[in-house]
């Protein structure tokens, strides 16, 4: 039941939400070059001084990738709780001029010095908020690696200049909304822990209140480095140091080396076709584009309808189970396990996949298991230039304001990652999840992520998306791109805004959000043998950005939820 204090709060949160779409499809709308009237740029993000950010980055020259640097950089500032310099994220990539798509791959590393006994006791049990909270639950970040390489390979103008809008929001402050009012008060006590963090986020020890002016000076300095020296104002010097010193006081196993051999990867996306489209994801160590293609894989041998009618819903929901059970067993680091990632997401296995699908009736996770063989919180942004450059990327410190640690004179608030490694295929991570070997804890490891950044093209035009969630990242896209290529024309707005129901395999049940789902749904469902769970909260926060192939024309569309705190 929601209280009349969370309607409300829930109803500010829209107001912004429609403010900033607004501001950004008006914004955006006239970003056309000299002699190409009819090409537009779009941005949207989950905070309109980031939107900001990045409009100002193309009005300087600057072009998708500029843009993409400013807005994750305004990000670290003014959502702090949802990713930031300390943490890490994937950004899919598309060049106009020569076609080329790329993921630069910034997620977080396991340190050198990662041992089993900061993560279990001497029984073999557990630690309670281990991998969680303080030191053993902070991962080496990759952001401000991912910044420098984006500015110097791809981008236009120098790195500074990017994170330019990022220091002013830092250094001068800026009044925090209603959503951080409300995160910091669910995280309140958390954040007090510790006197660096609460000092950078609190108002004197509480959390504050909707227009609060919060001030970052330290944060901003570390910015101001980073666009002097780039990638060594981070992974060397006094900063490096302070973030190191800051992780081992808190019981972590940092050392100066793990930060001097933080490399960014560019990978390949995973590519794949459905129904005449082209679908570009994220690839390993992201689950996201493996686990959709599956998805899309087994659905394409159904007749579908809309995704909210309860007999394609049904389809939907046995496709994630399936899905999420191949992440479970065999999806990993590809640097340090060998994935099947070809066969995985081949025509011939999810075939194999769809048969197992019972259009009646809802299969058992528990039923399904080893039936078949192989060999062998967040934040989205989603850019397009007037160029045609494009940039979908997801972004985290996973659980809200990462580990709790920011280190001293830095401003630097640290994830929490390595929740998101399997500890034992028996123990769920924060979402949930469980996991294999393929996804366990090894020194210079990258963990498996949910993040699916996604680029759909067909003959409507291209789609650019993501959103936050943890595990429900997974089906919010996979919802909106079936409804994306059912639908002849875009209504971008009632894309991100439609009603969610998610399956990640286990525990074996559908989760539903409070609002979208009638009794008459809900029967039709469980009468198919699905179990259904209400969660308390909507979830998710996804930006979109369409541009049309007919008319040229680029909108922004906005979650109106405006949230990622249903999952935590």
């Amino acid at each position: 039941m929601i209280s009349s204090a969370q309607s409300f709060s829930f109803r500010l949160i829209r107001l912004q939400r429609s403010w900033f779409r607004a501001v950004a499809t008006v914004l955006l709308a006239c970003c056309a070059t000299a002699g190409a009237a009819q090409q537009t740029a779009a941005i949207a993000s989950a905070h309109p001084l980031a939107s900001a950010a990045g409009h100002d980055t193309l009005k300087r020259g600057g072009n998708a990738f500029d843009a993409a640097v400013a807005v994750a950089a305004a990000l670290a500032v003014v959502e702090p709780y949802s990713s930031g310099l300390g943490g890490g994220g994937f950004f899919l990539m598309h060049r106009a001029t020569d076609g080329r798509e790329i993921m630069v791959d910034a997620r977080e590393t396991a340190p050198a010095a990662v041992a089993r006994e900061h993560y279990f006791d001497s029984s073999g049990r557990p630690l309670s908020g281990a991998s969680t909270r303080g030191g053993t639950a902070a991962a080496i970040p990759g952001i401000p690696a991912a910044l420098a390489h984006m500015a110097q390979r791809y981008g236009r103008l120098p790195l500074g200049d990017s994170l330019a809008p990022a220091v002013r929001y830092a250094r001068g402050g800026f009044a925090v909304d209603a959503r951080y009012a409300r995160i910091a008060s669910l995280r309140e006590h958390f954040l007090q822990d510790n006197a660096k963090t609460a000092k950078a986020f609190l108002d004197h020890g509480r959390a504050p209140a909707s227009g609060f002016l919060l001030r970052q000076p330290e944060l901003a300095s570390t910015l101001e480095l980073i666009a002097r020296e780039g990638r060594n104002g981070f992974y060397a010097g006094h900063v490096a140091q302070a973030l190191v010193a800051a992780v081992n006081a808190a019981g972590g196993a940092w050392r100066a080396a793990d930060l001097e051999h933080y490399r960014i990867v560019e990978r390949e996306p995973v590519r794949f076709t459905y129904r005449g489209a082209t679908i570009t994801a994220a690839a390993l160590p992201s689950a996201g584009g493996i686990a959709l293609a599956q998805s899309l894989g087994m659905l394409e041998r159904f007749e579908m309808s809309d995704v909210s009618r309860p007999d394609t819903a049904h389809l939907v929901i046995e496709a994630l189970r399936r899905a999420f059970q191949d992440r479970a067993l065999y999806l990993g680091d590809s640097d340090f396990v060998s994935v099947p990632v070809a066969r995985l997401i081949g025509r011939d296995y999810t075939k194999q996949l769809a048969a197992t699908i019972d259009p009646a009736a809802a299969a058992r996770s528990d039923a399904i298991e080893g039936e078949r063989t192989l060999s062998g919180n967040t934040t989205h942004f989603s850019v397009i230039d007037a160029e045609g450059n494009r940039v979908a990327a997801t972004l985290s410190i996973n659980g809200l304001f990462g580990a709790g640690i920011v280190a001293a004179g830095t401003g630097v608030l640290l994830n929490n990652e390595m929740d998101d490694f399997t500890l034992h295929p028996a123990v769920p991570n924060l979402y949930g999840l469980r996991g294999g070997v393929a996804n366990a804890i090894a020194p210079g490891k990258r963990p498996l992520s949910s993040m699916t950044p996604t680029f759909v093209e067909d003959d409507k035009g291209v789609l650019i998306l993501g959103a936050p969630g943890g595990s429900r990242i997974i089906s919010q896209v996979l919802l909106t791109v079936l409804e994306y290529l059912r639908s002849p024309s875009v209504d971008l707005q009632r894309l991100v805004a439609m009603p969610r129901y998610h399956h990640q395999y286990w525990p074996d049940r559908v989760e539903i959000e409070p609002e979208g789902f009638t009794l008459e749904w809900r029967a039709a469902l469980t009468a198919r043998g699905h179990q259904i769970h209400m969660v308390n909260r909507q979830w998710g926060n996804m930006q979109a950005v369409f541009r049309s192939k007919i008319t040229g024309e680029a909108q922004a569309a906005s979650d109106p939820r405006g949230t990622d705190v249903g999952g935590y």
